[in-house]
């Protein structure tokens, strides 16, 4: 259900207490929205995702997300830590269709398991895949044919300050290593990554 069709559908309960904030509103409008409900003019507020971050607001108290499985872990974990910044308890629901697919309970069981931001990232990592080091894309596997970020963090951080030292003493890979370098990454299909290694 979109923003404004859940808003017209809390309307009748609420009257005047549920407000509205979504992207596509003016900057002017979000405005409004946001300190009507800090100021406990609204009491409910129906938001998209615009609201994952920047929003304090101590006296909200339960969040409510729908279709928490579309969601991933960092984005719900941002979203309910829009609530629970008072001194009083806090709740954050996932409402999620089934059937639910692996890797969605598997978040969703995360979220219930832990508030711990590091743990979160872990499983996080592990679940949608590092992307790629030298590309563009964000998630899935990097393509490694044996390592792995997170067991082999230690010998990533050395292969690549041994990049950089080859990329600052010969920076066009003339030399018989460089060569050698530049042979390894055309057989990889990473020739472009010499681009992305000299940016930095």
């Amino acid at each position: 259900m979109s923003a404004e069709d859940r808003f017209a559908s809390l309307k009748p309960a609420f009257g005047d207490q549920v407000g509205l904030i979504h992207g596509r509103m003016s900057g002017r409008d979000k405005d409004e929205a946001m300190r009507a409900f800090k100021a406990g003019e609204t009491r409910v507020l129906v938001a998209t995702t615009v609201i994952e971050v920047g929003v304090d607001v101590p006296d909200a108290t339960i969040m409510v997300i729908e279709h928490a499985e579309r969601f991933g872990l960092a984005q719900l974990h941002q979203l309910r830590g829009r609530v629970g910044r008072g001194e009083q308890a806090s709740s954050c629901i996932l409402l999620y269709k089934s059937p639910l697919g692996e890797i969605a309970r598997q978040r969703l069981s995360i979220m219930r398991e832990t508030e711990d931001g590091f743990r979160i990232a872990e499983e996080d990592l592990k679940l949608r895949g590092e992307g790629e080091v030298l590309g563009t894309r964000q998630s899935g596997t990097p393509g490694f044919q044996v390592a792995r970020i997170e067991a082999h963090a230690d010998l990533l951080e050395v292969a690549r300050d041994d990049a950089r030292l080859l990329l600052s003493r010969d920076p066009e890979l003339q030399s018989p290593r460089g060569e050698a370098v530049r042979l390894l990454l055309y057989l990889f299909g990473r020739d472009e990554a010499v681009r992305l290694l000299r940016a930095g």
